[in-house]
């Protein structure tokens, strides 16, 4: 099971990478949640960010639930990786 897991984050990942909005909101959650890895709100929240700015309306929901446990250097740290993403694609 933990090979599938590894398979399908990596899958996810890519597709993110290459701009999926609805895998950038499925790799969202993934970080939110710790669904195969280890929980990163930074990184979730980038994705989310990604995702609400590419209309997938259940990200923005998402982003600001994961907000409200995260510090404001975290979300800046979050927002920084979603602008520099942005920027380079």
């Amino acid at each position: 099971m933990a090979e599938l897991d590894r398979e399908y984050i990596s899958s996810l990942s890519a597709k993110a990478e290459h701009g999926s909005p609805d895998d950038q909101y499925r790799a969202g959650l993934v970080f939110a949640l710790g669904d195969g890895v280890p929980i990163d709100l930074v990184t979730a929240h980038k994705w989310l960010n990604l995702a609400a700015m590419n209309g997938v309306i259940e990200a923005r929901e998402s982003r600001a639930e994961i907000s409200q446990d995260m510090s404001s250097e975290e979300i800046s740290a979050a927002q920084k990786l979603a602008r520099q993403w942005y920027l380079s694609h």
